[in-house]
């Protein structure tokens, strides 16, 4: 039976007992979500979830934008605002050849004036590249990439995804004022056989690829569709951090994992481009 904190529950008590409920949700999400490996049953998780809701709903003062309640907001948009990116958003060269690589690798050298490069070599998500951004460490906006310049405003619907922290964690540096991030939104391989199963059964038309998958349902014009179906979401770039400083991308990667976001494991740090 859902307790009732009307009355019974001073509202210090409250404050404090739904940032104790916040701080153990979220984690519970990290694990679940982002390190694959849940520490509770769901029973339980949704015994703390219901009691959250009802402190909220007793003290709706005392909700906060980043509340675990709410990453599923209501109302059907009729369209998406654009919104500029904080900075530009740069599309990734295809380079087939080993020519075309070396030939790169010569145009880097040339403008660092140096001999040879260290790369770190990660994989390439084919998914919907994705900047967030945060003020104070608190998630307030997301946006696809658009032109480069100019996305659509994708909020609600990333809210939505768990893998997404929507307060960055404390094992990162501390982020103060505005922080960018880039990440790429995608579907696994077992989600979207899974969601064309469903939709087959429901007689719709089936995803072509996961990555059209992972396009049409984070620019869902109702969030709720957007919940229902696991996207997952990899972070590996920071586009505007303020006072903070990386000076390698190994640092860049340290830093997004600390804060608790999905950062690819399968990554490389390769002396020169032959490496």
């Amino acid at each position: 039976m859902p307790r009732d904190y009307s009355g019974a529950m001073i509202r210090a008590e409250a404050k404090k007992r739904i940032a104790e409920l916040s701080a153990e949700l979220r984690e519970h999400d990290h694990r679940y979500y982002v390190l694959d490996r849940p520490s509770i049953s769901d029973a339980a998780y949704d015994r703390l979830f219901r009691e959250l809701q009802d402190l909220e709903a007793a003290h709706p003062d005392l909700q906060a934008p980043d509340s675990p309640t709410q990453r599923v907001g209501g109302g059907l948009r009729t369209a998406f605002r654009k919104v500029r990116h904080h900075e530009a958003m740069l599309s990734i060269d295809s380079l087939m050849a080993a020519e075309e690589v070396l030939e790169f690798d010569g145009r880097v050298r040339k403008g660092l004036e140096v001999e040879r490069v260290t790369y770190m070599a990660e994989p390439k998500f084919d998914g919907l590249s994705v900047e967030l951004v945060y003020e104070d460490g608190v998630f307030v906006r997301g946006s696809t990439r658009g032109d480069g310049e100019t996305g659509e405003d994708i909020t609600p619907n990333l809210r939505t995804v768990r893998a997404l922290p929507l307060r960055l964690g404390g094992g990162g540096p501390a982020a103060r004022g505005i922080l960018a991030v880039r990440g790429e939104a995608l579907m696994t391989l077992r989600e979207f056989e899974a969601l064309n199963r469903r939709l087959i059964e429901q007689g719709e038309e089936p995803f072509a690829n996961p990555r059209n998958a992972a396009a049409g349902t984070v620019r869902q014009l109702d969030p709720q569709v957007t919940a229902s179906r696991r996207l997952d979401l990899y972070a590996y770039e920071v586009m505007a951090a303020g006072a903070l400083e990386f000076p390698t991308q190994r640092a860049v990667l340290d830093a997004l994992r600390g804060w608790g976001f999905h950062v690819e494991q399968d990554v490389r740090l390769c002396d020169g481009i032959e490496e």
